[in-house]
């Protein structure tokens, strides 16, 4: 039995008349300690799936199972890591994780749930900054308070909603190697979207590349078998890396020349006939162009 499933999931938004069907018919299948890449255009429905892994949305149609058990709404065992940091700007760095600390271990003593998110902002190397509010970190640091925040929930499962995409490119680099070091140490299921399929090769077990949309659904699995740790330095060089990105990118290119349609439409032009501009309106007895059904056959005589 799978770990984490999803079973024939389908989700839209709007009414009957102007509803779009995001998600169709997705079937996932994760092991325990597993960690799979969902990689995808942007607004493919990455997010929305991501939503109904953590339980903050219901599916219209197909169920989400945890070590066998139905999950219909969000808990402490399946963590979110969202995109846009999501910190609270009038608490501290520690007040934050403390927050989440204080929601799932309310059985523990202060000095427990105070050793506890201690622990998380150490292991994020933000001992200096633990006082500091997030207006006054950078985004790479706001975004490893995030991690930290949801690993001090100790969840089963951490959901990683493309927390990396809003980053530049060395920062970017730095927090990849911190969840791969951070998932080594706590041997936790990690699912993670991400428009960037370099990004889910160095990260991650499998890739599994998502349809363009609508009606998007989960294509083929990838079995990332390059050995651990990744340097990236390294893999532009790994024949295996190349063929991988290069099979990944023509998936997902192929699924968007699937999803064009043309569009045949009959177009009626304006009833209106050219006028010529070198003739003073004023001496033919009107102000506007004629139209077409205005046009009228005359037979002149002239008499000599």
């Amino acid at each position: 039995m799978p770990y984490l499933e999803l079973k024939s999931v389908s989700k839209g938004y709007g009414s009957d008349g102007a509803r779009t069907e995001v998600l169709r018919d997705v079937n996932l299948a994760i092991e325990q300690g597993e960690f799979v890449a969902i990689v995808g255009y942007s607004g493919a429905g990455k997010t929305t799936l991501m939503s109904i892994l953590a339980g903050l949305i219901r599916p219209d149609t197909g169920s989400v199972t945890l070590e066998g058990r139905e999950m219909s709404g969000p808990g402490p065992d399946r963590g979110l890591v969202f995109q846009n940091y999501s910190l609270l700007p009038w608490l501290t760095v520690a007040e934050n994780i403390r927050l989440a600390v204080d929601q799932v271990f309310p059985k523990k003593s202060e000095a427990e749930r105070a050793a506890h998110a201690t622990e998380f902002i150490e292991m994020v190397n933000l001992t200096p900054a633990r006082d500091k509010l997030p207006r006054e970190l950078s985004g790479g640091m706001r975004q490893r308070v995030s991690v930290a925040r949801t690993m001090s929930m100790n969840p089963k499962v951490l959901l990683c909603d493309e927390p990396l995409s809003a980053l530049d490119a060395l920062t970017r680099a730095n927090l990849q190697d911190e969840i791969t070091r951070i998932r080594t140490l706590h041997r936790q299921t990690v699912v993670l979207v991400t428009n960037d399929p370099d990004e889910a090769i160095l990260l991650a077990d499998r890739v599994i590349p998502l349809t363009a949309g609508p009606n998007a659904t989960l294509g083929r699995s990838f079995i990332v078998d390059l050995p651990h740790p990744r340097d990236r330095k390294a893999l532009n060089h790994n024949l295996r890396f190349r063929e991988l990105r290069r099979e990944i990118s023509e998936f997902l290119l192929q699924s968007r020349q699937d999803r064009h349609a043309t569009l045949t439409r009959k177009l009626t032009l304006p009833d209106i006939e050219p006028e010529d501009l070198a003739i003073p309106r004023s001496r033919l007895g009107r102000t506007r162009p004629l139209r077409a059904h205005e046009l009228k056959e005359a037979t002149v005589e002239v008499t000599s």
